[in-house]
């Protein structure tokens, strides 16, 4: 069982002046969610991700060897602008990270990102860019120590990406992510997410899932309030317990394909989120008039052609449509048809299972 302190560096046998790196890094959408947290980003329950393919991050790191250490330094670009907002949370991010990566205040870097997906269109960024920069800094970390392994590099990027948002650390890998301690999934840790070890049914692979833009607004409540009001939440031990059962029902439901009971557990986890915000004090409604619309519209189409579609949401009111590839013609037809109409400006992003980050530029 790994601990954190097996990711704690001693040594490093190399130097290094200067270099770049550059990698991509997904958005993931969860199946059960996580949503609670301890110290430290450990999650209150384990969740099971799909990793996205088209919506992502891509981050370049450039780095240079400097004389002062006594502190970080950084200039932040965001799609080659400068980006004032967004330092703040790298700033604690490399402060959480340090322990990790002793090596951060040698050098000066320029950390130039981009996404392919519209900033700020509802879609999570901070999953794919914590990634995307956590797996820069394992590039890093593996030029100063070239003996490193490769499980040791994902995991601990992975670790590295969670200590940025919780869910990024399910966006290092693909297809499909564990995050959390669950007894009965092989190698699975609160430390870091690692690719589902069993076997997964045809039926799953190239899942799709268009992404229906609803509400592209500014969260009403971040994830960390919203993480942070499980703590004294009413139903939050049994909501706990709930998710162990529904990812241990899902590892039977992936090796057998049966997309009736898949479809049962993933809305269900959907609705149980919002019903976790609502109940919660505060309390919040982040869905809007037009998710619920969509959502049964969703309903009725499935009833009516017995195509296995089914929605799952985030903590906001956007709707992710997943369906298998199979059904994709008919599906994105009733989308343009009868969904399209309840989106922001008309947007949907189509998306599907992917593999996870992938290296652009390895200079180092």
């Amino acid at each position: 069982m790994f601990t954190a302190k097996d990711f704690i560096p001693t040594s490093y046998s190399q130097t290094l002046e200067s270099g770049q790196f550059q990698w991509s890094a997904p958005s993931n959408i969860a199946l059960v969610k996580y949503w609670g947290k301890k110290a430290d980003q450990i999650p209150a329950n384990p969740s099971v991700s799909f990793t996205l393919n088209n919506c992502k991050t891509i981050t370049k790191l450039a780095f240079e060897k400097k004389n002062n250490t006594d502190k970080f330094s950084f200039d932040l670009l965001f799609e080659g602008k400068p980006k004032e907002d967004f330092k703040p949370k790298i700033q604690k991010f490399f402060e959480r990270i340090e322990i990790y990566l002793p090596f951060l205040k040698d050098y000066h870097f320029t950390i130039d990102t981009q996404n392919t997906f519209p900033h700020s269109s509802g879609i999570a960024s901070s999953a794919s860019g914590m990634a995307a920069l956590a797996m820069n800094m394992m590039s890093l970390e593996r030029a100063l120590n070239p003996e490193m392994t490769e499980d040791y590099f994902y995991q601990k990027a992975s670790l590295l990406a969670r200590l940025g948002s919780g869910s990024a650390c399910r966006s290092v890998k693909g297809q499909v992510v564990v995050w959390g301690n669950q007894a009965n999934i092989e190698g699975s840790s609160d430390l870091f997410g690692v690719e589902f070890p069993y076997t997964i049914h045809e039926n799953f692979k190239n899942y799709q899932d268009t992404i229906l833009l609803v509400d592209k607004g500014e969260k009403q409540v971040s994830s960390t309030v919203g993480h942070d009001l499980m703590h004294n939440h009413p139903f939050a031990e049994r909501r706990f317990e709930q998710a162990h059962e529904n990812l241990n029902k899902l590892i039977g439901i992936f090796e057998n394909g049966n997309l009736e009971e898949f479809i049962k557990i993933v809305e269900s986890e959907a609705l149980t989120l919002h019903a976790m915000m609502m109940t919660s004090m505060p309390y919040f409604i982040l869905m809007k008039p037009n998710t619920l619309e969509i959502i049964n519209k969703i309903w009725k189409f499935r009833a009516e052609s017995l195509i296995p579609v089914c929605f799952t949401l985030d903590a906001g009111a956007n709707v992710h449509v997943l369906y298998p590839n199979t059904h994709k013609e008919t599906v994105l037809q009733f989308i343009k048809d009868e969904l399209v109409v309840f989106c922001q400006n008309g947007q949907y992003l189509c998306d599907e299972i992917g593999n996870g980050s992938q290296l652009i530029i390895n200079n180092g």
